[in-house]
């Protein structure tokens, strides 16, 4: 006869499992348990995850390096940082810093394949972006200026057509809605060398917005809980995400890509000038055109879209910085250094000052991506100096970063870093400390946009959409805002910024030259 096991034999089992897990627990916490942060994170995901979830992650992070510093904890094995040497020093060419997984590979758009920001080989990388680099900088795309060009002509026709307000009459316009159509217009001419159509139509057709917003939302939920790997896995991939033979939304999308790609395919290429025709020369093959595609509809246009808002709304908010940006896009249209018939040049833009002012201090005040990106600290870790303390960085470990950090930091900007001012980009560069300072402000900035080996492709064309657009705005147009107790509604989704409801007020200025 079989006696019952004395009670704390029974335990046994349970007690090693939970001396294990606490073992485990207890040296992941050790290892970076030089870094502070948040109560748990040097043992749980909650708190990043909540950040995540919150759809203000970027208010979050900020808060962290605010309390604890240029480096803090913000999870078992994730770092944050507002430090724009450190920054650069993992991103720099020769770095032996790589991507982190956990966020990268959330963005790819169709499982198992990579685009050029989830690839997280290095070899596979470079490659990638070597071969779209003519591409995006203009040099095999001639039309890049011209398409960009008749895209803002649509706009502007798009708002004196159906939204322009009187003195007696106020015809509310969602801004918000109209850049982002642009934006969309502007990508899918310069990548595939036709308008999608939402100027002249003025609505989002297919609704690639709304499902564009509903990726984003999901990215961000498969991202904060970790769930990448399962809706990635191509049954469930089949099974809950897009098709191409949906009839809207990111599938339309999809499909509309795959026609247009492969109906160029078969068309020589040395007679066009767009992306398109650059990625086909540079041995892109049919699925990678198509990754790549779908990566530009979606983070060009929501990009520069969000940079467009940001920079209008803080040019609205501040009647002293709209006037002295009028009076100069005036001056220059007085002098004839625009056309009277044509949309102004990236060339008289470049010798605008304090349009350049602007934008910059646009960009540098509300980033219009703050997503984590990690990277992932070199095997054997790394020592690094951070405001003059020496740190070593276990290998191994997430470093990501905190844009609402970097680009507020005081001691970079002045003590008014907060506040939008234009005027700190418009410095003495005969003075010697004033040079030297605009030169880290400028370094700090060009963050913005990625740096080194992981610098966006699309920098020169998001420039030039966003001066563009601004400079023409203020030449035909005077702007308010129709609802300034609520200037617009934006939502973070994991560092891309989606937004609508910004309801403006715009009367024509009888300018046509």
């Amino acid at each position: 006869m079989l006696l019952p096991a004395p009670l704390p034999l029974l335990l046994l089992p349970f007690l090693l499992l939970l001396l294990l897990y606490t073992t485990l627990k207890y040296l992941q916490y050790a290892r970076l348990r030089a870094f502070p942060g948040p109560f748990s994170t040097g043992w749980s995901e909650i708190w990043h995850t909540r950040a995540i979830l919150s759809m203000r992650s970027h208010v979050r992070y900020k808060e962290v390096t605010d309390k604890y510093g240029p480096i803090a904890r913000i999870g078992p094995n994730e770092l944050l940082t507002s430090s724009a040497p450190l920054l650069t020093h993992m991103s720099a060419v020769r770095s032996g810093y790589t991507r982190g997984a956990w966020f990268n590979r959330a963005t790819r758009m169709q499982p198992g394949q990579d685009h050029v920001f989830s690839q997280l080989d290095e070899g596979r990388h470079a490659k990638r972006r070597q071969q779209m680099a003519s591409g995006y900088s203009g040099k095999e795309n001639h039309a890049l200026e011209s398409a960009i060009d008749g895209r803002v002509e649509e706009l502007l026709d798009l708002i004196r057509s159906k939204y322009l307000s009187t003195s007696t009459k106020a015809t509310p316009m969602d801004l918000a809605r109209k850049i982002q159509y642009f934006a969309l217009d502007v990508i899918s001419t310069i990548g595939f060398g036709q308008a999608f159509g939402d100027l002249k139509a003025d609505a989002d057709l297919n609704d690639y917005i709304v499902s564009s917003e509903q990726g984003l939302a999901i990215v961000t939920l498969s991202g904060a809980l970790g769930l990448t790997p399962i809706l990635q896995w191509p049954p469930v991939a089949r099974l809950l995400g897009p098709s191409e033979k949906d009839k809207s939304g990111f599938g339309r999308m999809m499909g509309t890509a795959r026609k247009l790609i492969d109906a160029r395919l078969d068309q020589p290429t040395d007679k066009r000038s767009d992306m398109l025709a650059s990625f086909m020369r540079h041995g892109l093959s049919r699925e990678e055109l198509f990754t790549e595609a779908l990566l530009q509809i979606l983070a060009g246009s929501d990009t520069t879209a969000t940079a467009l808002r940001g920079i209008m709304l803080y040019v609205l908010a501040n009647p002293r910085v709209y006037a002295k940006l009028q009076a100069e896009i005036d001056d220059v249209v007085s002098s004839g250094a625009s056309s009277a018939s044509s949309v102004v040049s990236e060339a008289t833009l470049r010798n605008m000052p304090y349009l350049q002012a602007v934008v910059r201090e646009g960009l540098r005040i509300r980033p219009p991506v703050t997503d984590a990106v990690p990277k992932l600290v070199p095997k054997g870790g790394d020592t690094v100096v951070i405001d003059g303390e020496t740190v070593f960085l276990p290998g191994g470990t997430n470093i990501s970063y905190c844009a609402w950090g970097v680009h507020r930091n005081k001691q970079v900007f002045g003590d008014d870093a907060d506040q939008f001012l234009p005027e700190r980009w418009l410095l003495n560069e005969e003075d010697e400390h004033d040079r030297e300072r605009l030169a880290a402000m400028k370094r700090t900035t060009e963050l913005i946009f990625g740096y080194g080996k992981y610098q966006c492709l699309g920098k020169p064309v998001a420039w030039m959409e966003i001066t563009k657009t601004l400079f023409e705005f203020l030449r035909h147009f005077d702007w308010s805002l129709a609802t300034p107790e609520k200037p617009w509604r934006e939502t973070n989704y994991m560092g891309i910024f989606c937004g609508d409801d910004m309801w403006v007020l715009v009367h024509d200025r009888g300018v046509r030259g």
